[in-house]
């Protein structure tokens, strides 16, 4: 898990995913309408302001929801911590409909914030994200998942702000703008903003964002599970 963790009530662990994947999700999304829509930024600026926006909330979440949940807010991390033998199959579904779920409301909450200016609450994405794109995705998705696993194995103090940097640094340092996460990714595919990402498009970075996490924890066992 990304922090150490005590016993809570396992209606405690999902509420805690849900949560924090919801607000993950706004600040994904939400800092692309305000920025590129709302104040005529253009999308350099926006993107910018997404990845700061991205890596504070997301130090902010796992510090707040860590002891409890272990601060997933993600599937491909939930599926690495099953592949490597740390978390059991029926809790990480559980985990994973609820990540999926919060996401898919953080969306809908973005576009509500915005309605007055942009009366718009679901769209289809028409934005294109194919070729290195692909690729973007499963090295992101990788070192995302490797740096979690080896904080944990050395047993960090910094977790959160780690991992809080590294994705609002690879959102800027990536094709893809680092999306890194399927339930980011399919509450990506129903935004009208720049943030989002065509359905068709959306499945294959999930895809590959499976594949960068369970490659993670094989070079994880690689280097510590010798």
């Amino acid at each position: 898990m990304l922090t150490e963790q005590t016993e809570y009530p396992r209606n405690s662990q999902i509420a805690c995913e849900y949560i924090g994947s919801l607000f993950l999700v706004m600040a994904a999304i939400s800092p692309i309408i305000l920025f590129n829509r709302v104040l005529d930024s253009g999308i350099a600026l926006a993107v910018l302001a997404n990845a700061l926006a991205v890596g504070f909330v997301l130090f902010a979440l796992i510090e707040m929801f860590g002891a409890i949940s272990g601060a997933h807010f993600n599937p491909a991390v939930t599926l690495a911590m099953v592949v490597s033998g740390q978390m059991k199959w029926l809790r990480a579904s559980t985990y994973i409909l609820v990540q999926m779920a919060g996401g898919f409301t953080g969306m809908i909450f973005s576009h509500l914030m915005f309605y007055h200016e942009i009366p718009q609450i679901i769209a289809i994405s028409g934005v294109t994200r194919s070729g290195g794109n692909y690729l973007s995705e499963i090295l992101g998705t990788f070192i995302l998942v490797l740096a979690i696993f080896f904080l944990v194995e050395n047993r960090s103090e910094k977790t959160s702000l780690v991992i809080g940097m590294l994705v609002g640094g690879e959102l800027i340092a990536t094709s893809s703008t680092m999306f890194a996460n399927p339930q980011v990714t399919f509450a990506r595919i129903f935004t009208y903003s720049a943030a989002g990402v065509k359905p068709f498009d959306g499945m294959i970075f999930i895809l590959m964002e499976i594949a960068g996490a369970i490659l993670a924890v094989l070079v994880w066992k690689t280097i510590c599970r010798q």
